[in-house]
């Protein structure tokens, strides 16, 4: 999963940005609004955490001109406004959900969880592909009766394709959603994620399509 953060706390952003990398999300983190409008037309987010009181332009700003665009990314909006006007204001600007500073990461993390499993729609906390169930809250992957193992990328990588069981994702897809600018990134790294999945989980798993990318097919 990977996140766009904007907040120009720096001990917030800091705490937030280690929490989520720790949680095994991709994070980029800006401070302002005119950084976080060129991160958004550049790179493909799954979820965007946005601070209502960044500068140049706002975060309620940044919101509205997203939903007028048609962008239907996931937004939940960290405010230190907590009277109910400026929670309205939020959600009828576009935004997902929302946090009242301060708050808990744990709390952060399941919502942001939860948005994605809306966003992906599906009602239940678990991915269930076959004999393979996918525990995002817990990030652990159970075959039948055993739990397999999985590094933290590897388990990005099955999640992101069972999120989208039956289509295509191209490797730079796969790629954009494993690594934050932050990370150093390895020519075959996803192809490495990938067989390590399937070895652990079988060779029949993940399809490639040859010159398109890799799928798996949805459950019958």
């Amino acid at each position: 999963m990977r996140i766009l953060l904007v907040e120009d706390d720096a001990v917030l952003g800091d705490g937030i940005y280690h929490g989520l990398m720790q949680n095994g999300c991709a994070v980029d983190w800006v401070n302002n609004g005119k950084a976080a409008e060129l991160a958004l037309s550049s790179e493909p987010y799954d979820a965007m955490i946005l601070d209502l009181n960044i500068p140049q332009p706002d975060g309620l700003t940044i919101l509205k001109d997203l939903r007028a665009r048609g962008n239907l990314l996931p937004v939940l909006i960290l405010t230190a406004r907590d009277t109910v006007a400026d929670r309205v204001r939020g959600l009828d600007s576009g935004a997902d959900d929302y946090m009242i500073k301060p708050f808990d990461l744990t709390e952060l993390d399941a919502r942001l969880r939860a948005l994605l499993r809306r966003a992906n729609g599906r009602a239940q906390p678990l991915i269930q592909h076959g004999d393979i169930v996918m525990n995002p809250a817990s990030h652990t992957v159970r075959r039948g009766d055993g739990t397999v193992a999985l590094s933290r990328r590897e388990f990005a990588v099955l999640h992101q394709l069972l999120d989208n069981a039956g289509k295509v994702l191209s490797r730079s897809r796969l790629e954009e959603s494993l690594y934050a600018w932050s990370d150093e990134v390895e020519s075959n790294a996803v192809e490495v994620h990938i067989h390590h999945v399937r070895k652990k989980l079988g060779t029949d798993l993940i399809r490639t399509i040859r010159g398109v990318g890799y799928v798996i097919d949805k459950s019958a």
